[in-house]
């Protein structure tokens, strides 16, 4: 019988990232193969907040958006799903847009970005006063994405999390590596995460992402991999205590095996494998994980549960179109019980 999480006092969360519009053909067809397109808001630290705010936390998100239609309309929806969202400012001339055509059998899912020049993009680094929103925060999310759009955003997460260390509130980062991103620009990433990781708490990240990091390799079966990844990133980074990660076996595009892995200095944590099949869309399960490691976290379950639970999270998130997790914690508790009968 699974275990209900039960939020914790008022420990808030504030997330910081861009907010974007994903659209994606209907169903599994190609990109213009019929002239429709779903629209979804997106964004990693948005679906995190979004996930968080679903189960019940009291969770913020610092963004801009342009003052028109699309930017209202995305902070619109953010609100509707319990994201207190005073740190998102208006400004700035574009919206950040993505397209996603989702794969089916032997065809892998494509991702086109146009977010050159977004509102998030062009924001000067005096856009948010850190002091004001921060007060009262026990947690700042973020991820790699946000410094790999260029200097101006690299500048902005550096002045988060210098912020919130300041502040004593506990970060938590997801490496979130983005090759495109991090080359549309004369961009030095292996120095900019790293400046961004010796300020966290937690990481979200394999050990392809500590390579990066400590422009190493690391070699043996995978659970070792792992671990002397973890070892190596937590004798680099003093402050960094945790590292969550998922193993994932695409055999085909609906058809996946996937488990999650928690390092902490002193042990670890590892789950079975579970089989994701039938898959709707796995765009987002990294960031349903995030949040479901963090639920976990904030709920005060041992990293044991947190990893269980973020496995639950991203394996629930693969059965949703779009790009963010809206299950509540009853969604949770069924799928952790292996209820998969109709609920009636």
């Amino acid at each position: 019988m699974a275990r209900t999480l039960m939020v914790i006092g008022s420990r808030r969360l504030l997330a910081f990232g861009e907010t974007m519009l994903r659209m994606s053909p209907p169903g599994r067809e190609l990109l213009m193969q019929t002239p429709r397109l779903d629209v979804w808001v997106a964004g990693a630290e948005a679906n995190v907040a979004t996930a968080l705010a679903r189960l019940g936390h009291d969770v913020g998100f610092a963004s801009r958006v342009p003052d028109n239609d699309l930017g209202r309309s995305a902070v619109t929806t953010l609100r509707g799903h319990g994201v207190d969202t005073a740190g998102m400012k208006l400004g700035g001339d574009r919206m950040g847009l993505y397209f996603v055509t989702s794969g089916a059998g032997m065809r892998a899912t494509e991702v086109i970005y146009d977010r050159s020049g977004s509102s998030f993009a062009e924001a000067p680094v005096d856009t948010w006063n850190w002091d004001e929103l921060l007060s009262g925060i026990d947690w700042l999310h973020l991820s790699g994405i946000t410094p790999a759009l260029g200097p101006g955003p690299a500048a902005n997460a550096l002045a988060a999390v210098k912020a919130a260390s300041g502040h004593g509130v506990r970060i938590s980062f997801d490496g979130n590596y983005r090759p495109k991103l991090w080359g549309s620009w004369d961009s030095d990433p292996q120095a900019i995460l790293c400046e961004l990781v010796a300020h966290a708490d937690l990481m979200f990240g394999n050990h392809r992402d500590i390579a990066l990091l400590l422009g190493r390799e690391f070699s043996g079966d995978a659970e070792h991999r792992r671990r002397e990844a973890a070892e190596a990133a937590f004798s680099k980074f003093p402050r960094l205590n945790t590292i969550a990660s998922t193993a994932r076996v695409v055999e085909t595009v609906d058809h996946h095996r996937l488990s999650a892995r928690i390092d902490m200095r002193d042990g670890h944590a590892q789950t079975e494998e579970v089989v994701l099949s039938g898959i709707v869309d796995r765009i987002g399960g990294g960031d349903a994980f995030a949040a479901g490691v963090l639920h976990g976290i904030l709920c005060g379950s041992d990293m044991q549960e947190a990893a269980r639970t973020g496995l639950a999270l991203a394996a629930l998130k693969h059965s949703l179109p779009g790009d963010a997790s809206l299950f509540r914690q009853t969604d949770l508790d069924a799928y952790l019980e292996g209820g998969y009968d109709v609920r009636r």
